[in-house]
């Protein structure tokens, strides 16, 4: 879980790119979390600059118009420097643009692409010979265009720990909320996710494309929706898909293939991704030794908790550990290491 890191000395600084004709969803969500002012938190927010390629107006979709108050040298400046989507998937990336994605990255700076971003991160070779991802529309023309990327269609984010990509429209909140994980802890995340009133993790390997993502209403039968609620009041004891698919009263084929269904991804997985969510402010918090830890949340074993932590959060428990703070914050220097 490396990345840059936070002191209170100084504000990290988050650069996001906007254009003329852009839609404005994803862009909004950058400044939603990065941008609000959030001192109830107790710690250095984000410093937040919206730059464009270009001076003066640009034109937004929906009819209105927007100025940005910085040019690219403030983005190839940044701390964090974000792409949110780029003009034409199908059109070349404008040098300028990609001479200061280079830029940052030589900095060592963490560079991240929402949606159909990843173009421009690819155009500048930020992702050869890396796993990346992209809205599932635009999956087979990047990884036709840049074949040296491995293209990961149907995830919403991957963590490349100095280069994240992340999936169209919403996935963009799930990896805005993954970057204030990483840079502040789970507490700082979830309180963010509660101010946005979306659920505060879901995991990056969880598909795109879900077939029925809306609940039934109240009063229909919820299956899926009741064994879930039904695990998470009992993470700390076995849950089996078996006794999930009881709750559920459905067969057990029938409730795997309705959960993946319903939520892009397998009741074990899911089940795991909640127990390693569950670790994290248990870790931040210090009471509890690591080994308790995971049997606090579930895991048979300190080497089971060990292996799906680092797995999910690409470090080991007693890293992460000491890597944040009780109050959320995260320990070391002001600016990333050097790739």
């Amino acid at each position: 879980m490396s990345g840059p890191v936070l002191s209170p000395a100084r504000r990290h600084t988050v650069a996001v790119l906007a254009f003329d004709g852009m839609a404005p969803f994803e862009l909004g969500v950058v400044v939603e979390v990065f941008g609000l002012p959030r001192p109830e938190l107790g710690v250095p927010w984000y410093d937040l600059r919206v730059c464009s390629a270009d001076p003066g107006p640009m034109r937004a979709v929906g009819g209105f118009t927007m100025t940005a108050g910085h040019g690219l040298d403030t983005f190839a400046a940044a701390d964090t420097a974000i792409v949110v989507a780029v003009p034409d998937v199908h059109g070349d990336v404008p040098p300028a643009i990609v001479a200061a994605l280079r830029a940052a990255r030589a900095r060592g700076a963490r560079i991240v692409s929402i949606c159909s971003g990843a173009f421009a991160l690819a155009a500048a070779g930020l992702l050869d010979g890396r796993a990346a991802t992209t809205h599932w529309r635009h999956a087979d023309l990047l990884r036709r265009r840049h074949p040296k990327v491995r293209v990961t269609p149907d995830v919403l984010y991957v963590d490349g720990d100095d280069v994240l990509t992340g999936a169209g429209s919403a996935a963009g909140i799930d990896l805005c909320l993954h970057l204030v994980r990483k840079d502040h802890g789970a507490r700082i995340a979830n309180a963010v996710a509660r101010r946005l009133v979306v659920p505060p993790h879901r995991d990056g390997g969880q598909a795109q494309f879900v077939e029925a993502p809306v609940r039934p209403r109240p009063g229909d039968d919820d299956a899926v929706g009741r064994s879930m609620a039904w695990a998470l009041a009992r993470l700390a004891e076995p849950v089996t898909v078996a006794a999930m698919a009881r709750e559920a009263r459905l067969s057990h084929r029938t409730f795997v293939r309705h959960f993946a269904r319903e939520t892009g991804t397998s009741p074990l997985r899911w089940v795991i991704a909640q127990r390693v969510m569950a670790a994290l402010p248990l870790l931040e918090d210090g009471t509890l030794p690591v080994e308790a830890v995971g049997a606090a949340v579930g895991f048979e074993s300190p080497a089971t908790f060990r292996h799906h932590f680092a797995r999910a959060m690409r470090t080991s428990p007693s890293a992460y550990r000491r890597t944040f703070r009780a109050d959320g914050t995260r320990r070391g220097p002001d600016r990333a290491a050097q790739p």
